[in-house]
């Protein structure tokens, strides 16, 4: 059973038990903050558990995208060299918001196994928690689990969202893969072998633990459970590793394509398979890589799997010519995989470009290290070295020093890192940018909120490499710091500010502008002249894309109030981007905004627009500003004093934030909306634009009206009517098509009359067809059986673009107690990789063999033959 039927199957299932089948949410975690990774298929349902996320459904299943990388799950060390981790996986799963529990969870996972997949009871081990006196009776007494196949746990079976919070007993189901692999059954000292392998885990959230410890009973207990599709692939697909399944078959083949290794099995290959999966994924979800958070925990994903290549012999970029082979095997399910491959490809290949000299040369110091070490544990400080002057990351060395079967001073390293534990944490200890190494005193004056120019002094200076330097020369990269600026470190959405910092005899060009504690680290390069730690400059901020930017960000605080104007207060911000082309906001909402809706939204932006309201700033206490009725920004931590944005007429906008804004509401000049779409489970994304970029892009719509209006030869108040007659008469014709290619489909079958034979008494027709579609099948087949009077037919039509097979069966009534329509045509499709079904006088299939069809097809005597003996 392939992996694509299995996810297909488990969907399907709990559709028909009630449950609403939910996409698969972004890997970025839009409502936990708390989260590097979305890493199980429970977590963009936490705030449903918990009952602040009302859904209109009880029941739901998924099948969600996890990534296990960074933070407090983390499989990133163990993938390629175990059988089942991964970076990325899919978890499948069936969800109950007070709705059915224990009896109904058990039930469903158990007649899915082994009735639905077909697995064998007697290979199957269940356990259960020691106090789950329900649960371990519901098992034996009414599945009639076997008790000799029946363990009870402590720790192992009991789950915890937090140390407080919705918890309870769980109950996992484990596949034993038979006394030929070694291993115990769970509870014994031999269950970390390969034997008994857990594929579903059911958790009973039956408890909410309070701060002291104690487990207080749900009013609504509800059921979360995961079973991973690549482990239950392997059992149904009977190989003993994931890596074994079909979902990697493809990529394994490509990695070994474009590594040059032949042999699919080696460690380093599943390695740059499994990453291929992340990275992509990632990328899709709109993480970059970076120096840090997620963005530095793809880098080190892609940077592992390039070593790992190169390792094997790669030449040159071949990372990201593993997309394709991907996008084949995933893309179909994933539609989002499919819609980005070509942005994938970029990221990639950039990174890998960007990689290979730091990769060259850190490799070469790598080796000189080992080869003059004495003794099997490489120092701490040499470890430290290579990651902080030459940019070769940890995670390689340790990589390289296990292949060699050396040990790494972990503590030594931790020591020289300590320097650089601030910046390390904020990414989840996951590396730092080169800002990081600087121990700052004081702090930077931020004074842009009233000027775009100031005078300062120059405190630090520190280079690509996390350097501090005394100075820069021309064309040298760096980072400055200044003891007060007007340039905006990017926050709250907002991103930094760009410009000159001009000192005599000289310019540094601002590329961007980032916080760290309290200090504006100004990112760029050095264009003429020199700039030296303790020189005096003028910071000046380009005050053309400040103001874009400005008109953006004041912009997306009217619309958050028009969008909980018009939705309703449930609206809540989950992430917000400005920059000075547009702005991008993302909000808690269940379905897509009608035209009617974002009319109304944008209606109310620009009505506070014209209204030209002074913007009011104010400086308070936090109690004050909830008193004011100031909004917060989502899952947000402030100070006990905040500064409060009020915008609009009548205190129309009213938040927290500490970003630059307009002086008056018309300044913004206009507002358009340009895109709405859901990103994740409950969350919707709007895209707009305001003052020059909104006048410019309603004059290339109207250049495009002007230009098709030229092509239709229609003024345009005319084009829609012109359009409307186009569209319309091209139904008429396509009808006059489609009644045409049936009329050649109805001479084409009368022919095909006289390929009919007989067997046992039943004439037999089964043949392939070109130039008709899948649609129109079913009449040539309705004609042929009325033409025959009596018999079977099987047609089938291949599309070789397409990869497809459709196939119908027909049996005439006279027949169809001596044979079913179905039972023919699920013979046939599964020469062809596929099914079917249908009534007993007809059924219809699909399948992806082309190449298998006319064998296929050949096949139907020899089976009509059998099933009339």
């Amino acid at each position: 059973m392939k992996s694509a039927d299995i996810r297909q199957a488990f969907l399907s299932y709990f559709e028909e038990h009630g449950h609403t089948i939910v996409p698969s949410s972004s890997l970025v975690p839009g409502t936990d903050p708390t989260l590097l990774f979305t890493n199980a298929g429970m977590v963009p349902f936490k705030d449903v558990f918990l009952g602040r996320d009302p859904r209109p459904y009880v029941r739901a299943t998924s099948a969600q995208r996890c990534v296990r990388a960074g933070g407090k799950h983390n499989d990133l060390d163990n993938v390629g060299y175990t059988a089942r981790h991964h970076t990325f996986f899919e978890m499948l799963g069936n969800f109950s918001f007070g709705d059915y529990f224990k009896r109904d969870a058990i039930r469903f996972a158990w007649a899915f196994l082994t009735e639905t997949l077909g697995l064998p009871k007697e290979k199957l081990w269940v356990t259960v928690h020691v106090s789950d006196d329900e649960a371990e009776r519901i098992w034996k007494e009414e599945m009639g689990i076997d008790p000799a196949r029946f363990s009870k746990l402590d720790e192992d079976n009991f789950w915890q969202m937090g140390d407080t919070g919705p918890c309870g007993p769980s109950s996992e189901i484990f596949f034993d893969h038979g006394p030929e692999v070694w291993g115990g059954p769970p509870g014994s000292p031999e269950e970390d072998g390969d034997r008994y392998i857990e594929i579903w885990n059911l958790v009973f959230m039956q408890f909410d633990r309070d701060a002291a410890g104690n487990l207080n009973p749900l009013p609504k207990p509800s059921i979360d459970t995961g079973m991973g599709l690549e482990r239950v692939a392997a059992v149904l697909q009977g190989v003993h590793s994931n890596y074994e399944i079909d979902l990697f078959q493809n990529l394994l083949e490509s990695a070994a394509r474009h590594t040059g290794h032949a042999d699919t099995t080696t460690p380093s290959l599943r390695v740059i398979a499994d990453h291929i999966r992340s990275c992509a994924f990632l990328i899709a979800d709109d993480v970059l890589p970076s120096n840090e958070g997620r963005g530095y925990v793809l880098r080190r994903i892609i940077r592992r799997a390039i070593r790992h290549g190169n390792k094997l012999g790669a030449k040159g970029e071949f990372f990201h010519k593993l997309v394709g082979a991907l996008d084949a095997e995933m893309g179909e399910a994933y539609p989002e995989l499919r819609e980005a491959r070509h942005q994938i490809e970029r990221v990639l290949l950039k990174e890998e470009q960007q990689f290979a000299r730091t990769l060259e040369h850190g490799m070469g110091l790598l080796e000189e290290a080992l080869e003059a070490l004495d003794g099997d544990v490489l120092a701490g400080e040499t470890v430290f070295k290579l990651y902080d002057t030459y940019g070769f990351p940890y995670d390689l060395t340790a990589d390289v020093c296990r292949e060699r079967g050396v040990t790494l001073d972990a503590e030594g390293f931790e020591r020289e890192l300590e320097g650089q534990r601030e910046r390390a944490r904020a990414a989840s200890q996951f590396g730092a940018d080169y800002g990081a190494a600087l121990d700052l005193e004081g702090e930077t004056t931020f004074t842009g909120y009233d000027r775009l120019e100031d005078r300062a002094t120059v405190t630090a200076i520190v280079d690509r490499e996390g350097n501090a330097l005394a100075g820069l020369e021309p064309e040298q990269r760096g980072l400055v710091v200044l003891d007060r600026t007007p340039f905006y470190g990017e926050s709250g959405g907002q991103v930094g500010d760009t410009g000159y910092l001009h000192v005599e005899g000289g310019r540094f060009l601002v590329t961007d502008t980032q916080k760290q504690g309290g200090h504006h680290l100004h990112h760029g390069v050095l264009l003429e002249g020199s700039l030296s730690v303790g020189a005096k400059v003028r910071p000046q901020v380009d005050a053309r894309l400040r103001g874009a930017t400005i008109r953006n960000h004041s912009a997306t605080h009217l619309m958050h109030k028009a969008l909980r104007l018009v939705l309703g207060d449930h609206v809540q911000q989950k992430g917000s981007l400005v920059t000075p082309e547009r702005l991008r906001f993302d909000f808690s909402h269940f379905e897509a905004m009608t035209p009617e809706q974002l009319a109304e939204v944008e209606r109310l932006v620009n009505e506070q627009i014209l209204a030209n309201a002074p913007t009011q700033i104010e400086q308070m206490t936090l109690d004050q500003a909830k008193e004011k009725g100031a909004a917060a920004l989502f899952e947000a931590k402030y100070a006990d004093s905040v500064r409060v944005l009020t915008i609009g007429a009548d205190d129309f906008s009213i938040e927290l934030c500490g970003g630059t804004h307009v002086a008056r509401s018309g300044d913004i000049g206009c507002f358009h909306i340009v895109s709405e779409q859901g990103i994740a489970s409950g969350v919707r994304r709007i895209e707009a634009i305001t003052g020059e970029g909104a006048l410019a892009w309603f004059r290339e719509q109207e250049a495009r009206v002007n230009r098709i209006g030229e092509r239709l030869k229609a003024k345009p108040e005319q084009v829609e009517e012109r359009v409307e007659s186009l569209v319309e008469r091209n139904r008429t014709l396509e009808k006059e098509l489609e009644r045409l290619k049936a009329k050649l489909a109805s001479a084409a079958g009368s022919d095909m009359l006289s390929e009919a034979h007989e067997v046992g008494g039943i004439k037999v027709l089964a043949t392939q067809l070109e130039g008709v579609s899948g649609k129109e099948l079913r009449g040539v087949l309705d004609q042929l059986k009325q033409k025959l009077g009596s018999g079977v037919v099987v047609l089938g039509v291949a599309d070789r673009e397409a990869g497809k097979v459709s196939l119908i069966a027909g049996v005439t009534d006279d027949l169809i107690s001596r044979v079913k329509a179905g039972e023919l045509v699920n013979h046939v499709a599964s020469q062809v990789g596929g099914k079917g079904g249908g009534r007993a006088d007809m059924a219809q299939a699909g399948g992806s063999d082309v190449a298998a069809l006319p064998a296929a097809l050949q096949s139907v005597p020899a089976w009509l033959e059998q099933r009339l003996q």
